[in-house]
């Protein structure tokens, strides 16, 4: 496949294209404190947005948790839409500031909407951040769901791969 050109539009995300990986910590109001390994891409094909996948697997086991899908989409005034899927029914649509930083980027988003499939646990509202400083990445995420206000809820930290 050849070497797509960036869309100068996500000049901003350069700092995140790639694959990451390390670690992170869970807890909520409603479930047992827990650990977990995560893989993070960052991937574009030339167009105004850039791709995003996330897995995590259980620290001690390997066993799949978790695996959502998006696009990042940078509108050109700092500004940032982020449009994601998840196979447990949950499907958030966010928006925020992306913020260059002397070591890399910053990306705030909180929802706008989040939607649900019938069969889904009700989540209300989320909160998302990314920022690399360097060759790690910080991911932090904030939800509003099972009757508890908007509560902090992950956090992880990501080392840049190759």
């Amino acid at each position: 496949m050849p070497d797509l050109e960036l869309h100068p539009l996500n000049a901003t995300l350069i700092p995140l294209l790639g694959e990451w990986q390390g670690s992170g910590e869970g807890a909520y109001p409603t479930i047992d404190s827990f650990s977990y390994g995560e893989i993070l891409v960052f991937g574009h094909v030339g167009k105004p947005f850039v791709a995003m996948n996330q897995r995590t697997r259980e620290r001690e086991s390997g066993l799949p948790l978790h695996a959502e899908a998006g696009y990042f989409r940078p509108q050109g005034d700092g500004t940032i839409e982020l449009v994601l899927s998840q196979p447990s029914g949950i499907v958030e649509i966010l928006t925020g500031t992306i913020t260059e930083t002397e070591a890399g980027v910053e990306v705030d988003v909180s929802s706008v909407g989040v939607h649900t499939a019938p069969s889904a646990k009700l989540v209300r509202e989320t909160r998302r951040r990314y920022v690399v400083k360097g060759g790690t990445l910080t991911c932090d995420f904030w939800m509003a769901a099972m009757g508890e206000p908007l509560t902090h809820h992950l956090t992880s930290s990501l080392i840049r791969q190759g």
